[in-house]
């Protein structure tokens, strides 16, 4: 069994080959001993390790494993997933949108780190807690995807009222802005909620177009656990992503994209 396992901050990823076929899991990071246990039963196997947590990973295992470094291996691990989808693009950029952000330019079968941000799905979730009380993050994304931000965020048009905008109206002017003091205390959880997805999304979306059009590339591939099962979140950047003119590319199992590259180290 050739196993990859991509040990980030929140989440661990695991891909791994059983009788040639790819199979996909992942655990919460406070599982990680569970992990450690799993892979020290395995047979006959070959693991690569990735990820921020790796170190701690390593030292729980009783068996020869490789590290990679995890910017290395989510590049591999998104070219591999490209050709999987049968996709043919060569040039782009990935932002990895985890715990927090980080933004990498590939071109010419190599990568570099552009930067990156705090704000990501550790920011989702931190604000919606501190905002709502809702910690889990299907309930944020289920609440989110049913709430309205018109009385959260403002928006150019809202600027420039009864004339045309310089710049596209629906561009937000203001996350949490639009009269947030006088209706406070009648939003409810779902406008909340649907307001963080949207400065998410939306942060992470300027900042990927502006670092594309640094590297001079169209296409910008979306990878990262905050995008699982939350269409709200896609729909955001999505629509950013196109309205600031470049072309945006969700992967199947994206999030996996540093597991299925620490396992091409060893193959």
């Amino acid at each position: 069994m050739i196993v990859g396992i991509d040990a980030g901050g929140t989440l661990i990823k695991v891909a791994y080959t059983e009788k040639g076929v790819l199979q996909f899991v992942k655990y919460p990071v406070a599982e990680i001993e569970k992990v450690a246990a799993w892979v020290n039963g395995l047979d006959n196997s070959k693991v690569c390790v990735t990820g921020g947590k790796s170190g701690v990973l390593l030292s729980l295992l009783d068996k020869k494993a490789k590290e990679m470094v995890e910017f290395e291996a989510t590049h591999h691990g998104v070219q591999f997933l490209l050709d999987r989808m049968k996709r043919e693009e060569k040039e782009y950029l990935v932002t990895n949108v985890g715990t927090g952000t980080s933004i990498h330019c590939i071109q010419s079968n190599e990568q570099v780190r552009l930067g990156g941000s705090g704000v990501g799905g550790g920011t989702l979730i931190g604000l919606s807690r501190l905002l709502t009380g809702v910690t889990d993050f299907e309930e944020i994304v289920e609440l989110a995807g049913s709430g309205s931000r018109d009385r959260v965020d403002l928006k150019v048009k809202h600027i420039y009222e009864g004339k045309e905008p310089p710049i596209p109206g629906e561009l937000t002017a203001s996350n949490f802005g639009n009269h947030l003091f006088t209706a406070c205390g009648e939003l409810t959880k779902e406008e909340l909620l649907a307001a963080v997805v949207g400065l998410v999304g939306e942060t992470v979306s300027t900042v990927s177009v502006q670092a594309a059009k640094q590297c001079d590339v169209d296409i910008i591939i979306y990878i990262g656990s905050s995008f699982i099962h939350n269409p709200l979140l896609k729909e955001v950047v999505e629509s950013y992503t196109i309205l600031r003119g470049a072309t945006p590319l969700f992967l199947e199992n994206g999030e996996f994209s540093g597991a299925v590259g620490a396992m091409s180290e060893i193959q």
